[in-house]
């Protein structure tokens, strides 16, 4: 159902997209060694559309024991991968980046109807991004030697000699399951390593058509296993001993769990976990700008994203003018139907996460924050939130503190810069922030203070492949995208 706004006459005629554009199999196995192949204990599970709670697939559920094919697989493949020249090794992720841009609006109709997120996202955000990582890392392939990494020298020259690691096991999250992999795989590949990646369990999907995606470029047998499960699976793929490097984007908990794991093995970590992110708001900012970005920082996705920014700190002079302008844009939102090409706000990925959302917001309400949300109607099937802000916060508040990862948003006020940065950095993450003033000195000044990995001025969740994507403190550790994503997957 559609947000309805008081101040429009109009309103838009449903633009659906088809759903025939996309074959979905009855049922899938695990793609091991260039090949599907059923779980040796024969263990299934079924992955559903969050917007209907209709079973699209059913799918293989891995253990321990295919764990460790996959694993061999990758190592016996490792061999001839890491032997080929950078330039040979860049042909293939060419080739598997022009076949994303081919298939990707099959992908991006597939992606919307196992994570929930709108099409308008998959079709103009993920899809592009997906193959961008691709072009840009396969330009890499050939290049590792200037990358930086080593010392000089005395004569000038490189004295790096960057190599493969070996096996890498990685470890993506439900909330861009495309595009976490792309962020996993490209750079892995480009280095010379091989794969084996477990998908998050409610969107194993495209990581599967991604699967077919490596056989249709020619990608030799081993390089990339896919391995659907649950996180039993995902432990087991970290722990496994002929692992070399353990790549995860999730919860912290998770990331502290698997730091724990390889800790004193020689693994190589790299860890993107939770966020609080700050929005700073500044008495000279444009106030339709930015309410727009605000509204991209913490509704895009349903808010179920990482560096999302879920706390709104705005100077107090403009408090008042800035949520009257907010709310009222939010009125205008439409949620509903996610292949529907009009549609903003999507359906949230589970009934576990929507559980959790829940939770936290009557928290919220319960120690004193004062609730709006937009007023609309959600459909009676599906994993539904309507999007939601919350005033009278203080620090203190649960909801200003924990990771709500969904359409929620804190509001804080403060009066000076510093009191800003120190309300920002007033966090146990550091993953995001972005900062919105018409002077460049000001934005210059406060980033420089905030301890997040990415700061966004005047503009937010802006990605790009060569960009570095990380955080500090609880948000974890390393580098993903850019020169800079390269150093996790080698040899240095």
């Amino acid at each position: 159902m559609d947000m309805k706004t008081p101040t429009s006459v109009f309103d838009y005629a449903p633009a659906p997209e088809s759903r025939s554009v996309v074959d979905i199999a009855p049922s899938y196995g695990l793609f091991i060694d260039g090949e599907f192949t059923e779980a040796a204990d024969g263990k299934v599970f079924k992955t559903v559309s969050p917007s209907t709670e209709e079973v699209l697939s059913e799918v293989a559920r891995a253990g321990a024991e295919d764990v460790d094919r996959a694993v061999k697989a990758a190592r016996r493949a490792f061999v001839k991968w890491s032997a080929l020249p950078g330039s040979e090794r860049a042909k293939y992720l060419f080739r598997i980046a022009r076949i994303i841009q081919e298939r990707s609006r099959e992908l991006a109709v597939l992606e919307t109807l196992d994570n929930g997120k709108p099409i308008k996202e998959t079709r103009d955000a993920d899809l592009p991004l997906v193959a961008a990582h691709f072009f840009y890392y396969a330009g890499w392939a050939d290049k590792l030697d200037h990358a930086g990494f080593g010392r000089r020298t005395t004569d000038g020259h490189s004295g790096a000699n960057p190599r493969p690691l070996g096996v890498a096991g990685q470890v993506i999250p439900w909330n861009f399951p495309l595009l976490m992999l792309a962020w996993k795989i490209a750079p892995a590949l480009a280095t010379g390593n091989t794969v084996v990646l477990k998908p998050a369990e409610t969107t194993p999907l495209s990581a599967l058509f991604f699967a077919d995606i490596c056989r249709q470029a020619g990608l030799p047998k081993g390089v990339v296993n896919i391995l659907t499960g649950y996180g039993d699976a995902g432990a087991a793929l970290v722990e496994h001993p002929d692992v070399d490097k353990v790549a995860f984007t999730g919860s912290t908990n998770v990331g502290k769990a698997i730091a724990r794991s390889v800790a004193g093995t020689s693994k190589k970590v790299t860890l993107e976990l939770g966020g609080k992110g700050a929005n700073i708001v500044f008495d000279d900012a444009p106030i339709d700008q930015a309410v727009e970005g605000i509204v991209t920082g913490i509704f895009f996705n349903q808010g179920q994203v990482c560096c999302a920014g879920s706390r709104l700190l705005v100077q107090e002079s403009i408090q008042d003018e800035l949520l009257d302008s907010l709310k009222r844009r939010l009125s205008t939102l439409r949620l509903g139907d996610p292949l529907d090409k009009n549609t903003d706000i999507g359906a949230i990925n589970s009934a576990e996460q929507l559980a959790r959302i829940t939770a936290l917001t009557e928290t919220g309400e319960a120690e004193g924050a004062e609730r709006w949300s937009a007023p609309c109607e959600l459909p009676s099937a599906g994993y539904w939130f309507a999007p939601t802000l919350f005033t009278n916060v203080t620090q203190a508040h649960t909801i200003a503190r924990d990771e709500i990862f969904g359409p929620v948003l804190s509001v804080l006020s403060f009066r000076t810069p510093d009191e800003a940065v120190a309300k920002a950095n007033n966090s146990q993450y550091g993953l995001s922030a972005g900062i919105w003033t018409e002077k460049g000195s000001r934005i210059l000044s406060v980033a420089s203070k905030l301890r997040a990995g990415v700061v966004w001025a005047n503009t937010f969740n802006k990605f790009d492949p060569t960009s570095p994507f990380g955080g500090y403190k609880e948000s974890g550790f390393g580098r993903e995208g850019g020169r800079h994503g390269l150093e996790g997957y080698l040899d240095v």
